[in-house]
């Protein structure tokens, strides 16, 4: 019973916590130029690959024809390469999330971080023999990220993408559909150029319902829809100089 209670108040603190960074992120001033009048979108979605939920997620972006970021854990990436390597085939970007998704183990230290990054990128090279070096710190790059660690980040050839609009799915995957779509629009709407967060794993379903309103109303508001690569200019939380 005393476990039992223990794993309920664990699971309501970290949902507090995450709905508390959520909110906190989108209030820092993202380290990228938005003073294009061209307006951009990358429809981004961690935590993936799953079997049902991805899978579904791409044949909405194919009826929609429209190509999405997705950032992968790494341990799920060889029992389901299928998937990665639809993914790769369709013309979508893969980037890094981590190998263990476990914060205590990834925020341990500079070099496990790195060490569960340069994994996700074996796993992912060893199934489309292409290596990504776009990666995405689970939870956001605050707190974590300061100038010297990005600069060992870029000498092993990585960069760091974080979000500027959100829906909630990560934390409260039950969410309904039609709160989803309105959390889309109301973070994005201050941006010429929107990363959109959104997750793909087991319990997104109703991150599946909601997606094909959401596409629908960034054409219709003239979004151009673009892929994250290497080439894409870096988008992260600013930091202060020195450690954070």
């Amino acid at each position: 019973m005393k476990n039992k209670f223990l794993s309920i108040l664990c699971f309501l603190l970290t949902g507090f916590i995450l709905f508390t960074l959520s909110n906190i992120e989108l209030t820092y001033r993202a380290a990228v130029d938005d003073s294009s009048t061209v307006k951009t979108i990358y429809l981004t979605f961690d935590d993936g690959p799953s079997y049902k939920i991805t899978n579904q997620i791409l044949d909405i972006l194919k009826e929609k024809e429209v190509k999405a970021t997705f950032f992968l854990i790494g341990n799920k990436v060889e029992d389901r390469a299928e998937i990665v390597k639809r993914m790769y085939n369709e013309g979508h970007s893969i980037g890094l999330h981590s190998y263990t998704h476990k914060m205590k183990q990834i925020y341990k230290s500079e070099d496990t971080f790195i060490e569960e990054m340069k994994k996700t990128e074996d796993a992912v090279y060893n199934v489309i023999g292409v290596r990504p070096k776009i990666i995405r710190f689970p939870g956001g790059s605050i707190g974590h990220l300061d100038e010297d660690f990005h600069e060992k980040l870029h000498d092993l050839g990585y960069k760091v993408y974080d979000w500027n609009a959100r829906i909630s799915d990560g934390y409260v995957p039950s969410k309904s559909p039609d709160v989803l779509y309105k959390e889309a629009i109301k973070t994005s709407k201050k941006w010429n150029t929107v990363f959109l967060l959104m997750h793909c794993s087991e319990t997104d379903k109703n991150t599946v319902v909601a997606l094909p309103k959401i596409i629908d109303y960034f054409k219709e508001k003239g979004y151009v829809f673009e892929t994250i690569d290497e080439k894409t200019p870096e988008y992260y939380f600013r930091y202060k100089k020195g450690k954070p």
